[in-house]
């Protein structure tokens, strides 16, 4: 028991710390550091940034386009530091995984081919110099990461209850408890109502509109469209008339960099207002959801839908008429994060939930009528 409780320690610490990559990533983008270092992995071909004369006349000669800013260098660098830190412990679970009994291997194995294809993704940001198409992919690997290591960590939280409440019921009963893989371990949540399908498609609904609406402000940053509207509801120019759906092309026009964007105006505009429009969806079918939910599975999981929602709206509406400040920049990337993993947390329970005892009963009840 003492190991499993240490392997699930090590899950909620490596949960912990992709929470805090991603929010170096969000700071290191926001504060137009990605090309701090204009090598990976190291910076300036060395392992840390070169402060002294002599490595910054090496530095200058290596790369003379790319003059050495050392405080972006230092932001790019502890945000490589961290990443690789969370990778070589997010190896260390897949390890752990398969040597352990009982263990959920599926998810740690996708886990670790994800960090890997996360670190290509972070080394190609660098080598293709912020092509906008690899900074969203590089944001979405980031959340998918978190939002795996979350599913890893309530899957073994499960199964570690289980296992420790199957012991004490073995030992006062004095057998022998049963061995782990044969243990379930779903921990379905007792039902005061009933899920439909319509509460299952809405559901669904709801985290697909969430995880677009995270890849349109993924697009909306790598484009550097995130200030070109200026005021609310949507914007203060034409956008409809303006619309051009090629601003969402994946493959950008040849450039020498995409620091700063290389989209015109109205496509970043169109990019801008459909991420509003994507928030205002993103609205409506949350707030129906939690309000579905409220009954089958309880109001705090209604409350936590809200409350994440109302905070990430705040956040964006400060970005705007505050134009971007970083803190609320890098707390809207955040807070994002965090209404996925409660939309899929939400989504884990409306499909894993059974009818409590009661309606249970009346539905054997019903049927034993129907066949009498």
């Amino acid at each position: 028991m003492d190991a499993e409780k240490r392997y699930l320690g090590v899950i909620y610490g490596a949960l912990l710390l992709a929470f805090v990559v991603v929010g170096l990533g969000a700071f290191t983008r926001l504060t137009e550091a990605g090309l701090g270092c204009p090598d990976w992995p190291g910076c300036y071909g060395f392992l840390t940034v070169p402060l002294t004369p002599e490595k910054v006349e090496q530095a200058t000669q290596a790369f003379p386009n790319a003059p050495v800013e050392a405080q972006k260098a230092w932001n790019e660098m502890i945000h490589r530091y961290v990443a690789g830190t969370l990778g070589l412990v997010i190896a260390a679970i897949a390890w752990l995984a398969w040597r352990g009994q009982g263990r959920s291997r599926t998810l740690p194995t996708i886990l670790l081919a994800v960090v890997t294809f996360q670190a290509a993704l972070g080394m190609w940001t660098v080598t293709m110099n912020l092509m906008p198409i690899v900074v969203m992919g590089h944001l979405l690997g980031g959340f998918t990461t978190v939002t795996l290591l979350f599913l890893l960590a309530v899957l073994e939280r499960k199964r570690f209850r289980q296992q420790h409440e199957s012991h004490e019921v073995s030992e006062q009963a004095g057998v022998v408890p049963p061995d782990a893989a044969s243990m379930a371990i779903q921990d379905n949540t007792t039902l005061s109502g009933s899920i439909s399908g319509r509460l299952k498609a809405l559901t669904v609904g709801a985290l697909m509109a969430v995880i677009l609406q995270i890849a349109l402000g993924g697009w909306t940053s790598a484009n550097y469209a995130a200030v070109v509207c200026t005021q609310l509801p949507i914007c203060e120019v034409d956008w409809a008339s303006s619309y051009d759906a090629s601003a969402f092309h994946p493959i950008s026009p040849t450039s020498e960099t995409y620091q700063y964007g290389v989209l015109g105006f109205e496509q970043r505009v169109t990019i801008h207002a459909t991420h509003r429009i994507g928030a205002m969806v993103v609205t409506a079918l949350v707030l129906l959801l939690a309000w579905r939910v409220r009954r089958p599975l309880g109001k705090n999981t209604s409350m936590l839908l809200v409350g994440a929602l109302l905070l990430q709206i705040s956040l964006g509406v400060t970005n705007v008429v505050a134009l971007l400040p970083l803190s609320v920049a890098v707390a809207h990337n955040v807070c994002g994060l965090l209404l996925l993993l409660i939309m899929v947390r939400t989504t884990v329970l409306v499909f894993s939930a059974q009818p409590s005892n009661a309606s249970q009963t009346s539905l054997e009840e019903s049927g034993r009528l129907s066949h009498g």
